[in-house]
């Protein structure tokens, strides 16, 4: 009906909306100011971990590769150690700063985190009829749906989640998730991640379609099996 509609979309919106609003006012009006006010003095930690010690390191590698060769384009032969140094001075302050302010922008993002999933996780609590009704828009929409499409949909979320490419997309999202909350990337963990979460995820997959998509909807199950193959 138009009722269950309007209040299925209503709350997806709202699951949508109101933690991205409480993450962003969170870290720009309450967060900002606090992390800013403690990590402001000089003294406040420059690097959070150490790939961003090593990342500016190689920036500052690169600086001075960079000196060197424009010199030799210019024509100049032995350029001057004193100007070298002054430069790299100021390109390390520089460096210094951006990457202060980098870990200031991680710390700021872990606690925004926090609130956000706390405004979905109380919406959810107290949005629990509103969850039914949207739990019965979704299955119209899904029983509506013809074997084909059903089908068609099954295989296009296997194949981004667990499929052949899939470990790609899971290392740039653990690799932005790390780099947002100023952790270091451990490769470790992301390759053992790899190696398991997919096929975790594709048993959970499998199990779904023969426990109960057999069982609501076999002929969906026998054009999954016939565009599978």
């Amino acid at each position: 009906s138009q009722r269950r509609t309007l209040i299925s979309v209503r709350l997806v919106l709202l699951l949508i909306i109101i933690p991205f609003l409480t993450f962003q006012v969170s870290k720009n009006l309450i967060i900002s100011p606090i992390v800013d006010r403690f990590r402001s003095s000089e003294q406040a930690e420059i690097f959070l971990n150490s790939e961003m010690e090593e990342k500016a390191l190689l920036e500052m590698q690169r600086f001075e590769e960079r000196i060197k060769f424009q010199n030799l384009l210019n024509g100049v032969i032995e350029p001057s150690p004193e100007k070298i140094e002054e430069r790299m001075k100021e390109k390390v302050h520089e460096l210094a700063e951006e990457f202060r302010a980098e870990g200031a922008n991680a710390v700021k993002n872990v606690f925004a985190d926090i609130l956000a999933v706390g405004a979905f996780v109380w919406l959810l609590l107290v949005s629990k009829r509103e969850l039914a009704v949207l739990k019965e828009f979704f299955d119209q929409i899904v029983y509506g749906l013809s074997d084909s499409a059903k089908a068609f949909i099954i295989i296009l979320c296997t194949d981004v989640f667990v499929g052949f490419h899939s470990p790609h997309g899971w290392e740039v999202i653990l690799s932005n998730v790390s780099r947002h909350l100023g952790l270091p990337e451990n490769h470790d963990f992301i390759f053992l991640f790899i190696a398991t979460f997919p096929v975790i995820l594709d048993t959970i997959f499998k199990y779904w379609i023969f426990r109960y998509l057999n069982r609501i909807s076999p002929s969906a199950v026998a054009t999954y099996r016939n565009m599978n193959e």
